[in-house]
């Protein structure tokens, strides 16, 4: 689960990460007093909010409310914004950049420190980007964070101070279950002070259950996300214009592949899993159609699910509902034939192996 940038600021704070103060609003008048210059940051689990305009400054009460109101309701990426977060303006006189993720290929956690903090990590050339192991059986190692200070060119005084931090990051990554914890910039100011500037955090989805408090709000859901949860339906929106509709993950993955090795692109992950009920396949179907994607891609290997099943859950929403879009069909397995037929008089596109299914798709969306 990715948090918001207020909730990932406490997590910090909970840990002794110095953070600038502040809260979060949904509403201008929430806003009572301000401690001086204060930012306006819009509460969205994208990236880019500067850029879209969802970060703003302000110097008194009434124009921290001005600022707030023009955030409010603005839609960065796909996500409407609906708080704010007020929080003291900190002067930078250098930004660092800080880490600590899962490196799956080393199963392990990986440290990160850049002298070149302020900017994504992915444009800092290699040559300046420290990284080191963490041994989950020792944990963060003196002589670790030593390197990592001399790497930073860091005088005493504040190698000090960031390695403090970054031996706190790792207590609160180990505490929290977390995938990420990343402060960027790691700001130091005029008086040398050492601030967290900003904070992502990414907890583990498997490890929720250790943390509840994590569960409220589940910000990181578009509407449709959220409304297929509600369905009992996985679904993922991307940012492709292909819609997929699998069953299993695993297929869903490789149809995406298939998509990608053909020039195509997805923009939905949704999974029917095992189902067979054509109510749910409806549902899935209508969510899918509200995505609005250029073509609909549906791959279905029926081993327990019947294929003709879910062909009649799928005519009755192009029956009743019409779709506008082309809609190509690969469907194998239980009663694979009687699905081909019930497709193909529905007006569907239909294809006999995923590859070329995946093929059809993707001439189609580049003609859209």
């Amino acid at each position: 689960m990715k948090l918001m940038e207020d909730r990932g600021r406490e997590l910090l704070a909970r840990h002794g990460v110095p953070v600038p103060s502040g809260r979060a609003v949904s509403s201008p008048d929430e806003i009572t007093a301000i401690p001086g210059e204060v930012v306006l940051k819009a509460l969205v689990p994208v990236g880019g909010r500067g850029k879209a305009g969802g970060v703003k400054f302000a110097r008194s009460l009434e124009e921290a409310r001005q600022r707030a109101s023009e955030i409010l309701g603005m839609e960065i990426k796909g996500f409407r914004v609906r708080s704010v977060l007020v929080a003291e303006k900190i002067n930078i006189a250098r930004e660092l950049y800080l880490s600590i993720m899962v490196d799956r290929e080393a199963g392990m956690p990986l440290l990160m420190a850049s002298s070149e903090g302020g900017m994504e990590i992915e444009s800092v050339p290699e040559e300046k980007i420290f990284k080191t192991h963490i041994s989950p059986l020792i944990g963060l190692q003196p002589f670790q964070l030593r390197d990592m200070a001399l790497a930073l060119g860091l005088d005493k005084s504040l190698a000090g101070q960031v390695t403090d931090v970054a031996r706190r990051l790792y207590t609160a990554f180990k505490a929290e279950d977390a995938e990420l914890l990343e402060i960027n910039p790691l700001a130091i100011t005029p008086e040398g002070r050492v601030v967290a500037g900003d904070a992502k955090a990414i907890i583990d989805d498997d490890a929720l259950f250790r943390h509840p408090e994590y569960k409220e709000g589940e910000p990181d859901l578009t509407p449709l996300e959220r409304e297929a949860r509600e369905q009992g339906i996985s679904f993922v929106q991307l940012d492709g214009n292909i819609g997929v509709i699998a069953n299993g993950a695993g297929l869903t993955m490789a149809t995406l592949d298939a998509l990608m090795l053909h020039g195509g692109r997805g923009g939905t992950f949704l999974d029917l899993g095992g189902t067979d009920d054509p109510e749910k396949v409806k549902e899935a179907f209508r969510i899918l159609k509200k995505a609005r994607p250029a073509v609909i891609f549906m791959n279905i290997f029926g081993g327990i699910t019947r294929c003709d099943t879910v062909a009649l859950g799928v005519n009755e929403v192009i029956r009743t509902e019409g779709v506008d879009v082309p809609v190509v069909a690969r469907i194998r397995g239980w009663y694979e034939e009687r699905a081909r037929e019930i497709l193909s008089k529905a007006g569907l596109i239909t294809a006999t192996t995923m590859e070329e299914g995946a093929r059809k798709a993707s001439e189609l969306s580049r003609g859209c």
